[in-house]
């Protein structure tokens, strides 16, 4: 599985999303397994939040790692109105709980609301030197507010993107790769299952012997400084996307897709799902 260095420890490019878990308890056991299906195939960076079912993901997380902490690195997010100095110990708080865990790895705004950034830093900063987390970061930030936050120490900024969704390669993306932030893509191989069907990329995956979402998920790692969280129950599913960390598309693939989902020729609002 291929690596890259976020926060200072090495994780694989692929990883795994957790919205839409927690929401069915007839659900659980599946997502509980496939979470940890997930780490058996190298896929040991998952991806959750509070927001997601209202904690009910990051208890499903928390019992996929039990007895495996040491091997996952664990990512969770803040809702924004909680992000206040108090709020923010409040919610790790509760989801170290739901998490069973005494450290998150990586800590994010899960998007920004009415609290001043500098008191959610702040916030973060306290909790990184409680040892509650190891390092935090931003999701759905556009370059405004990257510019704004100014802070060498955000490990990660995690936003939409895929051939659907391209509004960041016209600066977003660049910005990321000049300051040496990793970018989390949520929603690589999109979420209503149109881009799966999609004949473009159904052409290039049978090209390689793959899959519709092997190609996508290479289509965004053709970019070295990001990292794909996609979210997978069946085993068939997990499988494909751990295996897309091999697949090498080539110029004439590239310029297929382009054909089909043109990339971004102005600034775009930041999309966000």
């Amino acid at each position: 599985m291929q690596t890259i260095n976020l926060g200072g420890v090495s994780v694989p490019r692929i990883g795994q999303g957790t919205w839409r878990m927690g929401e069915d308890a007839g659900h659980r056991q599946a997502e509980v397994r496939a979470l940890r299906e997930g780490v058996d195939l190298g896929m040991t960076l998952i991806d959750t939040a509070e927001m997601y079912a209202e904690g009910g993901a990051e208890e499903i997380v928390g019992e996929a790692i039990q007895g495996r902490r040491d091997e996952v690195y664990l990512v969770s997010k803040v809702y924004p109105h909680n992000a206040s100095a108090k709020g923010v110990k409040a919610a790790c708080e509760r989801s170290l709980q739901r998490l069973g865990t005494e450290t998150i790895d990586l800590y994010l705004l899960h998007w920004r609301g009415q609290y001043p950034l500098s008191e959610t830093v702040a916030a973060f900063e306290l909790l990184c030197e409680q040892g509650k987390i190891l390092r935090w970061g931003v999701s759905n930030f556009d370059v405004a507010d990257l510019q704004e936050l100014d802070n060498p120490d955000c490990a990660t900024n995690q936003v939409l993107y895929n051939p659907e969704s391209r509004g960041i390669e016209y600066d977003l993306l660049a910005w990321q790769a000049q300051h040496g932030m990793a970018l989390m893509a949520y929603c690589p191989i999109g979420q209503g299952g149109a881009l799966l069907q999609d004949a473009t990329l159904q052409r290039i995956a049978d090209k390689h012997s793959a899959t519709p979402a092997q190609v996508a998920l290479a289509w965004v790692l053709r970019h070295p400084g990001l990292i794909a969280i996609p979210k997978a129950v069946n085993l068939d599913h997990l499988k494909q996307n751990a295996g897309a960390d091999k697949l090498k598309l080539d110029g004439d693939d590239l310029a297929q897709i382009d054909a089909a989902y043109p990339p971004p020729t102005r600034k775009q609002s930041l999309e966000m799902v």
